[in-house]
């Protein structure tokens, strides 16, 4: 049988740098590449970019092409967003949860779920949840 690596989830995003300024600033990734930027009525930007941090990555895209993103975000359309959750492995939680709440992030600590995972759980701009757990 085929063996499968890796797996990297697509986002759709509404603001791009306010989305890559989450990710970057207060959970640690970077940028490790990206599409070019352009410049629009919403600001400069690129449209796609593939996030990392250690062994976790994620691709994000704008929902929305240049010049077309509405001013305000359609709460209704993005309201699936709650329904994804994306698990990342993280043996360090207790530490994770302090250099997250130093960086401003206002989570609870580590919570023991009851099928035996001890998680962290932190929401995104757009409504996507992560889900920080390791083995209780």
């Amino acid at each position: 049988m085929a063996q499968l690596t890796s797996m990297t989830p697509l986002l759709q995003v509404f603001d791009m740098p306010r989305a890559v300024a989450f990710y970057t600033g207060k959970l640690g990734f970077e940028v490790v590449q990206h599409s070019p930027e352009v410049e629009t009525s919403e600001g400069r930007f690129f449209h796609w970019c593939i996030l990392r941090r250690d062994g976790a990555q994620l691709m994000l895209n704008t929902a929305y092409d240049g010049n077309e993103r509405p001013p305000e975000r359609d709460d209704a359309c993005w309201a699936g967003h709650g329904h994804t959750v994306l698990f990342i492995g993280c043996p360090e939680l207790d530490e994770l949860c302090a250099e997250l709440r130093g960086k401003g992030l206002d989570i609870a600590p580590p919570q023991t779920a009851s099928y035996g995972m001890r998680q962290v759980e932190v929401t995104d701009p757009d409504g996507y949840e992560l889900c920080f757990q390791w083995p209780a």
